[in-house]
């Protein structure tokens, strides 16, 4: 396969195309299958490296936003074939993109800051994600693409499902089904090495139990939430389909644009006040992309498109979540923890916003450029606020790689 351009993230046709060159190159040890259909009737394959029954799957894609998963799959894929020791006794499977329908709407294969990735932004309203409609749906509503991907796990019952994820702009993490010991000294190295901040208290995690630095273990059902406001339930989500066959998931989170404010363990000195001020911001910017949807929305023509759905989505969550953080913030929060707050605050406009802005230009709509100015803005805000350096591309696909490999690793010893 021919190297990527620098700054560039692959198409889902071009992964396939590296996929099937793959499999043609190497038939005895790998093949390329159709396993589903999306809603838009865009084909979801699977890429086999080996032939044990012993299996790991991992899955790209899962959200649109999120390309360096598909550069890293390959990256991996590659390596399977080329290294034979990592095939000795497991055959691994790689779901080359969870949701292409997701993908095609985001349109930002060479972003060259924070305001051109919100250019071209698209994640789907949480019922159309793959991986989380279980948790907002009932069975028989779910989408296609979902029953794709747990068909996939029920037929390989795979000891461990990595799903590879990314953030924008912040750190590194994992999330963990279940523990695995030993993964959080790998992790951490590959990411000190090449200089990629470890997220600390990463707010996806908050409230979680740790086993290490930036290395998360999800609760046991029951067990209370951070954030009770939120819709989802990662519990409910494909993450733990794999348990029914005495598996587990790691989810690898790396970041686009990394920030050293993230890693700070440092208690804060005062997390109750500053997220109250963050709730605050968070309801007061949502209210401001409001007021540009209700001004156009009897302008458009159309109303039910995936764009405008996910803005809509993204902006309904917001007041529940804005009073979920003027509670008690969790015991022993950190710098790190507020900061990601912090963030998480900022994207849920920003990408409201962004999503909304993208439909107005479509409609040549004159709320536009009063949108092209916020978007702009709080770009720019956010990068400075974080101090966003970006992270090379090959750097991201190694650490995400290296902390792949290790969790199959120590996994598998886990299970043994």
């Amino acid at each position: 396969m021919s190297p990527l351009p620098e700054l560039r993230y692959p198409s889902v046709a071009e992964l396939v195309s590296s996929a099937g060159a793959l499999a043609a190159d190497e038939p005895g040890v790998c093949a390329l299958r159709q396993v589903g259909l999306s809603r838009a009737g865009r084909p979801l394959h699977l890429l086999s490296v080996g032939h044990r029954r012993r299996a790991v799957l991992v899955v790209a894609g899962a959200h649109a936003n999120e390309p360096t998963g598909g550069c890293t799959l390959l990256a991996l894929a590659e390596r399977v074939v080329r290294e034979r020791e990592l095939r000795a006794d497991t055959s691994w499977h790689f779901l080359l993109c969870a949701d292409p329908d997701g993908a095609s709407l985001h349109v930002t294969p060479a972003p060259r800051s924070l305001l051109d990735y919100h250019r071209g932004f698209y994640r789907p309203a949480q019922p159309e994600q793959p991986e989380w409609s279980p948790s907002v749906l009932p069975p028989d509503r779910l989408p296609p693409e979902t029953r794709a991907l747990t068909g996939v796990i029920d037929e390989l019952r795979p000891y461990l499902q990595v799903t590879l994820h990314g953030t924008d702009l912040g750190g590194s993490w994992v999330q963990l089904t279940r523990d695995v010991p030993g993964l959080a000294e790998p992790f951490a190295k590959s990411a000190a090495e090449l200089h990629i901040p470890v997220e600390t208290g990463a707010s996806d995690a908050a409230g979680w139990p740790a086993s290490g630095p930036g290395v998360h273990v999800m609760p046991d059902p029951g067990s209370s939430l951070a954030y009770p406001s939120m819709p989802d339930d990662a519990r409910h989500s494909t993450w733990f389909r794999v348990h029914r066959y005495g598996g587990l998931t790691a989810v690898v989170e790396v970041p686009m644009w990394a920030s050293d404010l993230v890693d700070d363990p440092a208690p804060h000195p005062a997390p109750a006040a500053a997220m109250r001020r963050l709730a605050r911001r968070l309801l007061r910017d949502a209210l401001e992309v409001e007021r540009v949807l209700a001004e156009a929305l009897p302008r458009l023509e159309d109303t039910d498109v995936p764009l405008l759905r996910a803005a809509r989505w993204a902006l309904e969550v917001v007041p529940g979540l804005a009073a979920d953080w003027t509670g008690t913030p969790p015991a022993g929060s950190t710098m790190a923890y507020v900061g990601s707050v912090d963030a998480f605050g900022r994207r849920l406009p920003l990408r409201a916003a962004a999503m909304l802005l993208r439909v107005l230009r479509e409609a040549d709509d004159r709320a536009a450029p009063r949108l092209e100015r916020l978007v702009a803005s709080w770009c720019e805000a956010f990068a400075e606020r974080f101090r966003a350096r970006w992270v090379p591309l090959e750097h991201q696909v190694e650490h995400q790689s290296r902390t792949v490999l290790a969790a199959a690793l120590h996994a598998r010893e886990r299970v043994a």
